[in-house]
């Protein structure tokens, strides 16, 4: 399932996923941080969407209360909850 997840409070501007049979098989996260969202994506494909949303859940970014991670792992149940 395709989607588009617009995060909140984070530098990102938009997440863009594709979640198949639980599996990552393609995420996108624009604005933020290239270097280290980069890395999170090629992490975090073809891996279980719940097991990234279960490591990424609850990441802090500064004095913020969420992060892109967070808010990726947010997407993330999102996805299996409307699959």
């Amino acid at each position: 399932m395709k989607m588009s997840f617009r995060p909140r409070g984070v530098c990102s501007r938009m997440i863009n996923l594709d979640v198949e049979d639980g599996i990552i098989r393609d995420l996108e996260i624009l604005g933020g941080c290239p270097g280290n969202l980069q890395g999170i994506c090629r992490l975090a494909k073809g891996r279980p969407a719940r097991e990234v949303a279960d490591l990424l859940d609850g990441i802090h970014c500064g004095m913020k209360q969420t992060s892109c991670p967070d808010q990726l792992a947010a997407a993330l149940k999102k996805a299996l909850q409307d699959s």
